[in-house]
């Protein structure tokens, strides 16, 4: 994002971070890079999210990541209107959606849509994801195709 544009969720949120045991490392390393990853299995090449020690298909524990397009549709949306955290009491309305990458055989991924929070947001709407980047991180959000 720009940096005249509005974060998605603003600065003063708790940091999201790799958890201890490391699944998560490599997609947020890559959200540095503005790239798109997905765990895809190496043993039968399920496309998995999110991240897991085991192939939720095979059972193997041999998985990898793999990079996708970072354009996806939407499958469903909500506007949220109460903050979840005093961090967001300024920033709502926004509307949370859930997005199916057609790339990665439509495993689904949540973010915030950015924009009008008072868009209509059709169903099924082809949507791109956007890094929102933070001092310590990058988070993905996602934007209407026109």
């Amino acid at each position: 994002m720009s940096s005249e544009t509005k974060y998605c969720l603003p600065e003063g949120l708790p940091l999201p971070r790799a958890q201890r045991d490391g699944l998560d490392k490599e997609f947020w390393d890559a959200t540095r890079r503005h790239e798109l990853v997905v765990q895809r299995c190496k043993s039968c090449n399920a496309f998995q999210w999110g991240p897991e020690q085991i192939c939720h298909k095979c059972y193997s524990a041999d998985l990898g990541w793999h990079r996708v397009s970072g354009r996806g549709r939407l499958y469903s949306w909500t506007r949220t209107w109460n903050p979840v955290h005093p961090a967001l009491r300024d920033a709502c309305p926004y509307i949370v959606v859930v997005v199916e990458l057609p790339d990665a055989d439509n495993v689904r991924m949540v973010g915030n849509l950015v924009g009008d929070p008072h868009q209509q947001p059709r169903f099924d709407a082809e949507v791109e994801a956007v890094f929102e980047d933070h001092t310590a991180h990058t988070l993905v959000q996602w934007r209407i195709v026109n």
